[in-house]
């Protein structure tokens, strides 16, 4: 399902369509949504390095972490940075959010900048001005491409902290605009539903094109609340991970997986209607046992078909319904043949007997010639 999720992203939306659009919500009693969104990052720069997107770069918008932690992160997930230039570029929103810093070295030394711009990083210090960010995101997004015509994509890592700075009304506006855009590929972005109104989580599913909700789950598939949950270790490496897709025909398709965090990496696991994990096993679950023990394969194996050999050294006789030449010879022994025609087998014979002693012998007459015609 999460491949599902990553492909869609990949592939990008049809010409005249609204570029794919992706909410991931988590929330206190299932904290996974970072592990979730650095999944998708990871998978995305993957196929835009290898060339495999219909993006050809990724503008990053970091929010509630540094774009130190994103670099490092891409590197130990084995993608190479060494030409990260040209296809990724962080907007840094989460070192000087409101411009504090900037502000006060300028007060102490007038001549010195304080600008975080780098190749990969360039710092933004206002994040209230809405269409200013989002402009910002644009622009950065031509830069990558260059004078080549191609698409780009884009990852905000915490919409909840942009509701700090803006408002809805002007979030959820520039999102739709940058999913319109001619040149975005496709966007994602992460939200803790628990800290907004539901009408608030409503308006980004509204403007999605994928919601994947986040739930806790138990290890033997049962869910659980945030008091029963009470904040355990387990809430923090287990999870329900439930997407729904919107088709473009208008129905909604819904998937969920089971996602475990582990040292190797995020693991998913698809999940039944009962909320079971799928095992490896195909076979269904079912009231009697599907499998044979050593014994019962033994038996089986020593049961002979009646085409297989029967073990008596012969060659397989297979009956077509007629009568074989040798029991013809055997039934008419008073036949007799002569040793010379018998030794040459490759001459052939017509044998006929009478039905009946009354039937008279073939001779030169014309049975039929006491008939007056």
């Amino acid at each position: 399902m999460v491949d599902s999720i990553c492909r869609a992203l990949r592939d990008g939306g049809l010409e005249g369509e609204h570029a794919p659009a992706l909410t991931i919500n988590d929330c206190i009693s299932s904290p996974l949504g970072f592990d979730v969104f650095d999944h998708v990052l990871t998978q995305l720069s993957s196929f835009i390095l290898a060339g495999k997107s219909h993006s050809r770069s990724l503008v990053l918008v970091a929010l509630s972490r540094s774009p130190s932690f994103y670099l490092e992160l891409l590197k130990c997930k084995g993608i190479q940075l060494n030409s990260a230039q040209k296809w990724i570029h962080i907007l840094d929103c989460y070192s000087d959010p409101l411009g504090w810093k900037d502000k006060l070295v300028r007060n102490e030394s007038p001549n010195v900048s304080t600008s975080g711009s780098s190749d990969t990083v360039t710092s933004f210090s206002d994040v209230k001005d809405m269409d200013k960010l989002l402009s910002k995101v644009t622009e950065l997004g031509k830069e990558l491409l260059g004078p080549l015509k191609g698409h780009f994509s884009v990852a905000i890592d915490s919409v909840s902290k942009m509701l700090k700075y803006a408002s809805l009304t002007s979030i959820a506006s520039g999102i739709r605009k940058l999913r319109s855009h001619d040149q975005v590929s496709s966007i994602f972005w992460l939200l803790h539903s628990d800290l907004h109104e539901a009408k608030t989580v409503a308006v980004f599913d509204y403007t999605s094109s994928m919601i994947g909700n986040l739930e806790p789950l138990a290890s033997n598939g049962e869910r659980l609340s945030f008091d029963k949950l009470s904040l355990r270790e387990e809430a923090f490496r287990l999870a329900k991970f439930s997407v729904r897709f919107k088709r473009r025909n208008g129905r909604v398709r819904l998937m969920s997986e089971e996602i475990r965090v582990e040292e190797s990496g995020v693991k998913f696991t698809p999940i039944r209607a009962d909320g079971q994990a799928i095992s490896g096993s195909p076979l269904p679950k079912v009231q009697f046992n599907l499998h044979l023990s050593e014994k019962e394969q033994m038996d089986r194996a020593s049961v002979v078909l009646p085409f297989e050999h029967q073990g008596n050294g012969k060659p397989i006789q297979i009956y077509d319904g007629r009568r074989s030449l040798k029991d013809i010879k055997a039934d008419n022994a008073h036949v007799s043949i002569e040793p010379s025609e018998a030794a040459d087998s490759s001459r052939g014979e017509i044998i006929y007997l009478r039905d009946s002693d009354d039937e008279r012998p073939d001779s030169d007459e014309d049975p039929d010639d006491d008939l007056d015609i």
